[in-house]
């Protein structure tokens, strides 16, 4: 039985590789190693959480088309901590039982120039944080804006993707249903 390798289907300058075969006694048939060599398959939209922030569950868009993330925030400020700059941002005006959101810090990683799906191009800030997708946790860099108005608080872009998440647009929410539990408090990261 010969089963081809998914690195030997990359195209070099173009051209398409021609593929060698593997011997099927070289594939690796631990479940837990095959998840770690290969990407998962998710749908286009799924639950994820924010645990730097205490964030249970947030609707995101698993967004192929966008380079970068971005997370939906209310309001912003910059600061400074430590001769750092910082930002403090509100994720909701209000939550559905009517108190104010409270305000949640990170410090800044980067300002640029990002071009929305309308051709608008704006400076926005970028933060560094933990996502936790299903079983998995990893850190991603993220965008603050306001996505009124938008179906999805968050988008989750090719660069935190990349390498990790296969997109099928034909599936949703294959991670399952949200998590009911609104409490928010910060989750401890490893």
């Amino acid at each position: 039985m010969w089963i081809t390798p998914l690195s030997a289907l990359t195209s070099t300058a173009g051209r398409a590789k021609v593929p060698a075969p593997v011997d099927a006694g070289e594939i690796v048939t631990d479940t837990e190693s095959q998840k770690a060599a290969f990407p998962r398959v998710l749908g286009w939209r799924e639950w994820l959480a924010l645990p730097d922030f205490g964030v249970r569950s947030i609707k995101a868009k698993l967004d192929t088309g966008a380079r970068s993330s971005s997370l939906h925030v209310e309001a912003i400020e910059e600061f400074e901590r430590d001769g750092a700059v910082w930002v403090r941002f509100a994720l909701d005006a209000k939550t559905r039982s009517g108190r104010r959101a409270r305000w949640l810090e990170a410090p800044l990683s980067d300002r640029r120039k990002v071009t929305d799906s309308g051709g608008r191009s704006e400076l926005r800030p970028f933060i560094r944080t933990c996502i936790r997708l299903g079983g998995d946790r990893f850190d991603i860099e993220t965008n603050l804006t306001n996505r009124h108005g938008m179906m999805f608080p968050m988008l989750l872009g090719r660069t935190a993707l990349a390498g990790r998440i296969i997109v099928d647009p034909a599936r949703s929410f294959v991670l399952g249903e949200r998590t009911r539990k609104t409490r928010r408090t910060p989750e401890p990261h490893p």
